[in-house]
């Protein structure tokens, strides 16, 4: 079985990304200017996203398929909601809360719906090296869930095609197991929170490490669909309150 994971070791290659966010920040967020010859475009001042994270030019290191999220394409309302919990703590990866810390809730935005928009191929995990019966365990959570759990199935809220929904819920295929493991682990211990009711926290406490195992690895080996764009909206009502994605109101 593999338990959740938790890397700390960062690919050197970003630092120097990094290094050029910031001197590419827009006026008044940094006080750096860009240097000379480097385009002051969007594209070019999340250089150091795309080190980890991949682009449709550049692809992720070579440790990155293994574990960074595959991002573009997810709903901008997910990916602001996110840079906004690493920069209030509410998620922890050191380099990710350095380089959101000082940035304002607008650039946030701007950088979440350029990703938004961005569509790249994603690793598929092969179903060869997984166990038949963990293989249909996950598949039986994810499509179905487990009443006896009190888990509803991850349908239910990422779609159908497991895409995401906007404005706020992400696609869960195209992530690397490692990394779905990892986020699991961070919601059971507390380490990554959402805005309350925080749904996966409640998810993640009632599912067993062989359940996690199970589901990460049917999701990680299930391919992207020919139309990888998120649902225009979740069903409704949903099966948990959730606090990133909150019922519509009359």
């Amino acid at each position: 079985m593999r338990l959740p994971v938790f890397r700390s070791a960062l690919p050197s290659a970003v630092f120097p990304y990094a290094a050029l966010l910031f001197a590419a920040l827009p006026q008044g967020a940094a006080s750096a200017q860009p240097e000379r010859g480097v385009p002051d475009t969007l594209e070019q001042r999340v250089a150091a996203c795309t080190a980890c994270h991949g682009s449709a030019t550049r692809p992720p290191p070579a440790q990155g398929p293994d574990y960074y999220p595959r991002i573009a394409g997810k709903p901008a309302g997910y990916l602001y909601n996110q840079l906004q919990n690493f920069r209030a703590g509410r998620r922890q990866y050191p380099l990710m809360t350095y380089m959101v810390d000082h940035l304002s809730d607008d650039y946030l935005r701007e950088i979440a719906t350029y990703f938004s928009t961005q569509h790249i191929a994603a690793p598929v995990l092969a179903r060869g090296g997984v166990p038949p019966g963990q293989l249909a365990r996950g598949r039986e959570l994810v499509l179905k869930g487990d009443a006896t759990l009190k888990v509803p199935a991850c349908v239910a809220c990422h779609g159908q095609r497991l895409t995401g929904a906007l404005p706020g819920i992400p696609g869960l295929v195209g992530l690397p197991r490692d990394y779905i493991n990892a986020q699991f682990g961070a919601w059971r211990n507390g380490t990554r929170r959402a805005h309350a009711p925080d749904c996966m926290a409640t998810v993640a406490g009632r599912l067993s490490l062989a359940d996690v195992a199970a589901v990460s690895g049917w999701l990680a080996s299930e391919p992207l669909p020919d139309d990888p764009r998120p649902d225009p909206d979740v069903a409704h009502p949903m099966p948990l309150a959730c606090g990133s994605q909150p019922e519509a109101r009359p």
